[in-house]
Protein backbone atom coordinates (compact mmCIF):
# COMPACT_ATOMS: atom_id res chain seq x y z
CA UNK A 1 0.00 0.00 0.00
CA UNK A 2 2.71 2.04 -1.16
CA UNK A 3 0.74 5.21 -2.73
CA UNK A 4 -2.30 6.63 -1.04
CA UNK A 5 -5.56 5.77 -2.23
CA UNK A 6 -8.30 7.64 -2.82
CA UNK A 7 -10.44 8.71 0.16
CA UNK A 8 -13.82 7.92 -1.71
CA UNK A 9 -12.43 4.91 -3.38
CA UNK A 10 -11.42 3.91 0.61
CA UNK A 11 -14.77 4.37 2.39
CA UNK A 12 -16.75 3.13 -1.52
CA UNK A 13 -18.79 6.11 -1.77
CA UNK A 14 -19.19 8.65 -4.52
CA UNK A 15 -17.35 12.51 -4.24
CA UNK A 16 -21.60 13.40 -3.70
CA UNK A 17 -22.04 11.90 -0.79
CA UNK A 18 -23.92 13.00 2.20
CA UNK A 19 -22.51 13.03 5.80
CA UNK A 20 -25.25 9.82 6.75
CA UNK A 21 -23.88 8.23 4.06
CA UNK A 22 -20.06 9.34 4.67
CA UNK A 23 -21.09 7.67 7.80
CA UNK A 24 -22.57 4.91 7.31
CA UNK A 25 -19.95 3.41 4.92
CA UNK A 26 -17.31 4.07 7.60
CA UNK A 27 -19.06 1.83 10.24
CA UNK A 28 -19.35 -1.02 7.40
CA UNK A 29 -15.99 -0.60 6.41
CA UNK A 30 -14.69 -0.40 10.41
CA UNK A 31 -16.79 -3.70 10.79
CA UNK A 32 -15.91 -5.35 7.54
CA UNK A 33 -11.45 -4.87 8.45
CA UNK A 34 -11.29 -4.97 11.91
CA UNK A 35 -7.79 -6.11 12.75
CA UNK A 36 -9.24 -7.92 15.16
CA UNK A 37 -10.67 -10.23 12.35
CA UNK A 38 -7.88 -10.66 10.03
CA UNK A 39 -5.22 -12.08 12.80
CA UNK A 40 -3.48 -13.62 9.62
CA UNK A 41 -2.87 -10.48 7.38
CA UNK A 42 0.21 -8.44 7.87
CA UNK A 43 -1.58 -5.56 6.39
CA UNK A 44 -5.03 -5.53 8.33
CA UNK A 45 -3.52 -2.49 10.39
CA UNK A 46 -2.85 -0.70 7.83
CA UNK A 47 -6.24 -1.33 5.88
CA UNK A 48 -8.27 -0.66 9.26
CA UNK A 49 -5.96 2.78 9.54
CA UNK A 50 -6.69 3.75 5.91
CA UNK A 51 -10.51 3.60 6.39
CA UNK A 52 -9.80 5.86 9.65
CA UNK A 53 -7.75 8.56 7.98
CA UNK A 54 -10.88 8.83 5.13
CA UNK A 55 -13.63 9.09 6.98
CA UNK A 56 -11.53 12.18 9.87
CA UNK A 57 -10.91 13.80 6.21
CA UNK A 58 -14.44 13.37 4.71
CA UNK A 59 -16.47 13.96 7.50
CA UNK A 60 -14.58 17.33 8.66
CA UNK A 61 -16.22 19.97 6.26
CA UNK A 62 -13.31 22.06 6.00
CA UNK A 63 -10.56 19.18 5.11
CA UNK A 64 -12.72 17.55 3.11
CA UNK A 65 -12.94 21.16 1.25
CA UNK A 66 -9.25 21.29 1.17
CA UNK A 67 -8.85 17.65 -0.27
CA UNK A 68 -11.44 17.53 -2.83
CA UNK A 69 -9.26 20.76 -4.13
CA UNK A 70 -5.81 19.56 -3.47
CA UNK A 71 -6.21 16.27 -2.88
CA UNK A 72 -3.69 14.47 -0.10
CA UNK A 73 -1.13 17.03 -0.12
CA UNK A 74 -4.42 19.10 0.89
CA UNK A 75 -4.60 17.30 4.04
CA UNK A 76 -1.44 16.54 4.87
CA UNK A 77 -0.55 16.23 8.65
CA UNK A 78 -4.17 16.12 9.38
CA UNK A 79 -5.10 12.27 9.83
CA UNK A 80 -6.92 10.89 13.32
CA UNK A 81 -4.69 10.72 16.00
CA UNK A 82 -4.80 7.01 17.88
CA UNK A 83 -2.85 8.53 20.25
CA UNK A 84 -1.57 5.08 21.00
CA UNK A 85 -4.89 3.93 22.37
CA UNK A 86 -4.99 1.09 20.26
CA UNK A 87 -7.97 -0.26 18.39
CA UNK A 88 -10.57 0.01 21.86
CA UNK A 89 -9.78 4.05 22.40
CA UNK A 90 -12.66 6.73 21.30
CA UNK A 91 -11.74 9.10 19.59
CA UNK A 92 -14.69 11.63 20.39
CA UNK A 93 -15.12 15.05 19.40
CA UNK A 94 -13.61 17.05 16.39
CA UNK A 95 -11.20 16.19 13.76
CA UNK A 96 -11.41 12.74 14.51
CA UNK A 97 -13.36 9.64 13.25
CA UNK A 98 -16.01 10.01 16.08
CA UNK A 99 -16.16 6.10 16.96
CA UNK A 100 -15.43 3.86 19.97
CA UNK A 101 -14.21 0.67 17.75
CA UNK A 102 -14.23 -1.35 20.59
CA UNK A 103 -18.10 -0.74 20.56
CA UNK A 104 -17.92 -1.43 16.94
CA UNK A 105 -16.32 -4.60 17.48
CA UNK A 106 -18.72 -5.95 20.03
CA UNK A 107 -21.39 -5.51 18.12
CA UNK A 108 -20.15 -8.18 15.44
CA UNK A 109 -20.51 -10.33 17.90
CA UNK A 110 -23.05 -9.31 20.09
CA UNK A 111 -20.68 -7.97 22.93
CA UNK A 112 -19.23 -9.33 25.75
CA UNK A 113 -22.24 -10.70 27.85
CA UNK A 114 -23.93 -13.03 26.03
CA UNK A 115 -22.89 -14.84 23.01
CA UNK A 116 -26.20 -16.25 21.82
CA UNK A 117 -27.58 -17.61 25.29
CA UNK A 118 -24.41 -19.18 26.13
CA UNK A 119 -21.60 -18.14 29.28
CA UNK A 120 -19.15 -15.84 27.81
CA UNK A 121 -17.30 -17.21 31.09
CA UNK A 122 -16.26 -20.22 30.28
CA UNK A 123 -14.34 -20.65 33.92
CA UNK A 124 -12.00 -17.68 32.90
CA UNK A 125 -11.28 -14.38 34.83
CA UNK A 126 -12.51 -11.49 33.51
CA UNK A 127 -10.12 -8.87 32.18
CA UNK A 128 -12.45 -6.23 33.70
CA UNK A 129 -13.62 -3.04 31.75
CA UNK A 130 -12.04 -2.43 29.21
CA UNK A 131 -9.60 1.17 29.30
CA UNK A 132 -10.52 3.33 27.00
CA UNK A 133 -8.71 6.61 25.98
CA UNK A 134 -9.68 9.94 26.96
CA UNK A 135 -12.02 12.42 24.57
CA UNK A 136 -9.93 15.31 22.61
CA UNK A 137 -10.18 19.01 23.44
CA UNK A 138 -10.03 21.87 20.67
CA UNK A 139 -8.47 24.96 21.99
CA UNK A 140 -8.98 28.44 19.76
CA UNK A 141 -5.72 30.40 20.01
CA UNK A 142 -5.17 33.91 18.37
CA UNK A 143 -2.27 34.90 16.33
CA UNK A 144 -0.56 38.20 14.94
CA UNK A 145 -0.24 38.14 11.30
CA UNK A 146 3.90 38.51 12.00
CA UNK A 147 3.62 35.59 14.53
CA UNK A 148 1.73 33.35 12.10
CA UNK A 149 4.86 33.99 9.30
CA UNK A 150 7.79 33.35 11.75
CA UNK A 151 6.83 31.31 14.59
CA UNK A 152 6.31 31.97 17.78
CA UNK A 153 6.43 30.62 21.48
CA UNK A 154 3.19 30.62 23.16
CA UNK A 155 2.48 30.51 27.20
CA UNK A 156 -0.73 30.04 28.52
CA UNK A 157 -2.98 28.07 31.54
CA UNK A 158 -5.00 25.20 30.76
CA UNK A 159 -6.91 22.84 33.16
CA UNK A 160 -5.69 19.23 32.99
CA UNK A 161 -6.82 16.18 34.40
CA UNK A 162 -4.08 13.76 35.96
CA UNK A 163 -3.95 10.77 38.02
CA UNK A 164 -3.98 11.65 41.48
CA UNK A 165 -0.74 11.51 43.46
CA UNK A 166 -1.98 10.51 46.60
CA UNK A 167 -3.80 7.21 45.58
CA UNK A 168 -1.81 7.32 42.43
CA UNK A 169 -4.34 6.74 40.29
CA UNK A 170 -6.21 3.66 41.91
CA UNK A 171 -8.82 5.54 43.38
CA UNK A 172 -8.44 3.75 47.01
CA UNK A 173 -6.22 2.06 49.38
CA UNK A 174 -6.47 -1.97 50.74
CA UNK A 175 -7.36 -3.65 47.86
CA UNK A 176 -9.78 -6.74 47.93
CA UNK A 177 -11.59 -8.95 45.69
CA UNK A 178 -15.21 -8.30 45.03
CA UNK A 179 -17.43 -10.41 47.40
CA UNK A 180 -20.36 -10.57 44.62
CA UNK A 181 -17.97 -11.74 41.33
CA UNK A 182 -15.17 -13.27 43.17
CA UNK A 183 -12.69 -11.48 41.11
CA UNK A 184 -14.14 -12.55 37.83
CA UNK A 185 -15.78 -8.82 37.08
CA UNK A 186 -18.79 -10.81 35.55
CA UNK A 187 -21.81 -12.55 37.27
CA UNK A 188 -24.14 -15.48 35.65
CA UNK A 189 -27.38 -16.06 36.36
CA UNK A 190 -29.36 -18.85 34.83
CA UNK A 191 -32.72 -18.19 32.84
CA UNK A 192 -35.65 -20.84 32.51
CA UNK A 193 -37.73 -20.22 29.29
CA UNK A 194 -39.71 -22.55 27.35
CA UNK A 195 -36.52 -23.81 24.71
CA UNK A 196 -34.86 -23.97 28.13
CA UNK A 197 -32.45 -23.35 30.10
CA UNK A 198 -29.87 -20.73 29.30
CA UNK A 199 -26.93 -19.12 30.85
CA UNK A 200 -26.55 -15.12 30.94
CA UNK A 201 -23.78 -13.85 31.92
CA UNK A 202 -23.47 -9.39 33.18
CA UNK A 203 -20.87 -7.07 34.50
CA UNK A 204 -20.74 -7.78 38.10
CA UNK A 205 -22.90 -4.57 39.57
CA UNK A 206 -20.60 -3.89 42.71
CA UNK A 207 -17.18 -3.72 41.20
CA UNK A 208 -18.60 -2.74 37.92
CA UNK A 209 -16.28 -5.33 36.11
CA UNK A 210 -13.14 -4.66 37.81
CA UNK A 211 -13.15 -7.52 40.34
CA UNK A 212 -12.06 -5.53 43.31
CA UNK A 213 -12.68 -2.78 45.32
CA UNK A 214 -10.84 -0.82 47.93
CA UNK A 215 -11.51 -0.89 51.48
CA UNK A 216 -10.69 2.44 51.94
CA UNK A 217 -11.54 5.48 49.45
CA UNK A 218 -8.93 8.15 48.99
CA UNK A 219 -9.65 11.29 50.00
CA UNK A 220 -7.58 13.47 47.64
CA UNK A 221 -9.58 12.58 44.38
CA UNK A 222 -12.69 11.39 46.31
CA UNK A 223 -12.48 7.59 44.64
CA UNK A 224 -11.52 8.88 41.33
CA UNK A 225 -8.52 8.24 40.79
CA UNK A 226 -8.41 11.65 39.18
CA UNK A 227 -7.51 15.25 40.18
CA UNK A 228 -7.66 18.59 38.03
CA UNK A 229 -4.79 20.66 37.85
CA UNK A 230 -3.98 24.30 36.55
CA UNK A 231 -0.87 24.34 34.39
CA UNK A 232 0.85 26.74 32.19
CA UNK A 233 1.57 24.94 28.96
CA UNK A 234 4.38 26.25 26.82
CA UNK A 235 3.65 25.48 22.97
CA UNK A 236 6.25 26.38 20.29
CA UNK A 237 3.84 26.87 16.92
CA UNK A 238 6.21 26.55 13.55
CA UNK A 239 6.33 29.14 10.96
CA UNK A 240 3.88 29.47 8.50
CA UNK A 241 0.47 28.40 10.25
CA UNK A 242 -2.38 29.62 8.65
CA UNK A 243 -5.78 29.91 9.92
CA UNK A 244 -7.65 26.54 10.40
CA UNK A 245 -4.44 25.00 11.11
CA UNK A 246 -3.87 22.42 14.18
CA UNK A 247 -1.18 21.45 16.62
CA UNK A 248 -1.75 18.79 19.16
CA UNK A 249 -0.74 18.56 22.85
CA UNK A 250 -0.33 15.15 23.07
CA UNK A 251 -2.02 14.00 26.92
CA UNK A 252 -3.43 17.51 27.93
CA UNK A 253 -6.72 16.52 26.66
CA UNK A 254 -9.92 14.51 28.65
CA UNK A 255 -9.08 12.08 31.15
CA UNK A 256 -9.20 8.24 30.11
CA UNK A 257 -11.64 5.73 32.12
CA UNK A 258 -10.79 2.30 33.77
CA UNK A 259 -6.67 2.84 33.30
CA UNK A 260 -7.25 4.66 29.93
CA UNK A 261 -4.75 7.31 28.77
CA UNK A 262 -6.31 10.80 28.21
CA UNK A 263 -6.67 12.57 25.17
CA UNK A 264 -5.12 15.50 23.20
CA UNK A 265 -5.38 19.05 23.33
CA UNK A 266 -5.31 20.75 19.56
CA UNK A 267 -5.05 23.82 19.33
CA UNK A 268 -6.56 25.39 16.61
CA UNK A 269 -5.12 28.78 15.12
CA UNK A 270 -6.90 31.88 13.57
CA UNK A 271 -4.55 34.67 12.46
CA UNK A 272 -5.36 38.30 11.99
CA UNK A 273 -5.50 40.05 8.74
CA UNK A 274 -1.95 42.53 8.12
CA UNK A 275 -2.71 46.01 7.07
CA UNK A 276 -0.73 45.37 3.64
CA UNK A 277 0.31 41.88 3.39
CA UNK A 278 -2.00 39.70 2.25
CA UNK A 279 -1.44 36.06 2.16
CA UNK A 280 -3.17 33.90 -0.34
CA UNK A 281 -1.93 29.68 0.38
CA UNK A 282 1.74 30.33 0.91
CA UNK A 283 1.63 33.67 -1.61
CA UNK A 284 2.08 37.00 -0.49
CA UNK A 285 0.35 39.94 -2.14
CA UNK A 286 1.44 43.85 -1.74
CA UNK A 287 -0.11 46.27 -3.50
CA UNK A 288 2.64 49.00 -4.18
CA UNK A 289 1.83 52.93 -5.00
CA UNK A 290 3.26 54.52 -7.96
CA UNK A 291 3.39 58.48 -8.39
CA UNK A 292 3.00 59.31 -12.44
CA UNK A 293 6.19 59.90 -12.57
CA UNK A 294 7.84 56.47 -11.04
CA UNK A 295 4.97 55.08 -13.51
CA UNK A 296 5.74 56.91 -16.36
CA UNK A 297 9.94 56.95 -16.17
CA UNK A 298 10.34 54.04 -14.38
CA UNK A 299 12.77 54.00 -10.83
CA UNK A 300 14.29 51.62 -8.58
CA UNK A 301 11.61 50.79 -5.43
CA UNK A 302 12.32 49.64 -2.01
CA UNK A 303 9.53 46.75 -1.41
CA UNK A 304 8.59 45.75 2.10
CA UNK A 305 8.56 41.99 2.44
CA UNK A 306 8.24 39.45 5.14
CA UNK A 307 11.85 39.53 5.91
CA UNK A 308 13.09 43.14 5.44
CA UNK A 309 13.10 45.71 2.21
CA UNK A 310 14.49 44.61 -1.48
CA UNK A 311 14.92 46.82 -4.00
CA UNK A 312 13.14 46.31 -7.50
CA UNK A 313 13.12 47.60 -11.10
CA UNK A 314 10.02 49.43 -11.85
CA UNK A 315 9.80 49.22 -15.66
CA UNK A 316 8.64 52.58 -17.33
CA UNK A 317 5.54 52.91 -18.92
CA UNK A 318 4.11 50.88 -15.54
CA UNK A 319 0.19 50.81 -15.77
CA UNK A 320 -2.26 50.18 -12.34
CA UNK A 321 -2.80 45.72 -11.92
CA UNK A 322 0.76 45.55 -13.56
CA UNK A 323 2.33 42.65 -11.53
CA UNK A 324 5.89 42.08 -10.61
CA UNK A 325 6.78 38.06 -8.92
CA UNK A 326 9.21 38.08 -6.50
CA UNK A 327 10.75 34.20 -5.92
CA UNK A 328 10.71 32.56 -2.69
CA UNK A 329 9.65 35.76 -0.72
CA UNK A 330 6.45 34.26 0.27
CA UNK A 331 5.56 32.35 3.70
CA UNK A 332 7.79 29.68 4.64
CA UNK A 333 5.30 27.30 5.39
CA UNK A 334 7.37 24.52 8.15
CA UNK A 335 3.60 23.76 8.92
CA UNK A 336 3.53 22.06 5.57
CA UNK A 337 7.12 22.43 4.13
CA UNK A 338 6.59 24.86 1.44
CA UNK A 339 7.88 28.13 0.26
CA UNK A 340 5.97 30.54 -1.30
CA UNK A 341 6.53 33.89 -3.51
CA UNK A 342 5.57 37.80 -3.11
CA UNK A 343 3.72 39.38 -5.56
CA UNK A 344 3.78 42.96 -6.36
CA UNK A 345 0.60 44.65 -7.84
CA UNK A 346 1.55 48.68 -8.50
CA UNK A 347 -1.55 50.94 -8.57
CA UNK A 348 -0.44 54.11 -10.29
CA UNK A 349 -1.85 57.39 -8.34
CA UNK A 350 -2.80 60.42 -10.04
CA UNK A 351 -2.53 63.50 -8.63
CA UNK A 352 -5.41 66.05 -7.86
CA UNK A 353 -4.16 68.93 -7.11
CA UNK A 354 -1.38 70.61 -9.17
CA UNK A 355 0.38 73.78 -8.41
CA UNK A 356 0.22 76.27 -11.55
CA UNK A 357 3.35 75.36 -12.15
CA UNK A 358 2.94 71.70 -12.39
CA UNK A 359 -0.06 72.10 -14.94
CA UNK A 360 1.86 73.79 -16.90
CA UNK A 361 4.46 70.91 -17.24
CA UNK A 362 1.43 68.42 -18.03
CA UNK A 363 0.09 71.14 -20.36
CA UNK A 364 3.32 70.99 -22.56
CA UNK A 365 3.86 67.30 -21.68
CA UNK A 366 -0.15 67.12 -23.47
CA UNK A 367 1.59 68.28 -26.70
CA UNK A 368 4.28 65.77 -27.43
CA UNK A 369 3.27 62.74 -28.97
CA UNK A 370 2.96 60.59 -26.04
CA UNK A 371 -0.19 58.44 -27.09
CA UNK A 372 0.44 54.56 -26.82
CA UNK A 373 -0.84 52.03 -29.39
CA UNK A 374 -4.19 51.31 -27.39
CA UNK A 375 -4.67 54.75 -27.24
CA UNK A 376 -4.55 55.40 -31.04
CA UNK A 377 -6.71 52.33 -31.96
CA UNK A 378 -9.43 53.58 -29.40
CA UNK A 379 -9.50 56.85 -30.89
CA UNK A 380 -9.87 55.29 -34.44
CA UNK A 381 -12.96 52.87 -33.20
CA UNK A 382 -14.69 56.09 -31.84
CA UNK A 383 -14.35 57.24 -35.29
CA UNK A 384 -15.54 54.35 -37.02
CA UNK A 385 -18.29 54.11 -34.37
CA UNK A 386 -19.47 57.80 -34.67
Amino acid sequence: MADKRDFYEVLGISKGATDAEIKSAFRKKAKELHPDLHKDDPHAEEKFKEVQEAYSVLSDENQRKMYDQYGHAGVAGHGPSTGGAGYGGGFSGFDGTGFDFGDIFDSIFGGSDNFGGFSSDFGGRSSGPRATRGSDILMRMDLTFMESIHGCEKKFNIDVVEDCGNCHGKGGFDREECSTCHGKGTVTSKQQTILGAFMSTTTCPDCRGAGYSYKRRCSECNGKGKVKKNKKITINIPEGINTGDRQRVSGKGNPGSNGGENGDLYIEFIVDEHDYFVRQDDDIYLEVPLTLTEAILGCKKEIPTLYGNVKLNVSAGTNSGDKERIKGKGVDNQFRRHKGDMFVIFKVYTPKRLSREQKNYIEKLNDTDLDTDEIKKFRRFTKEND
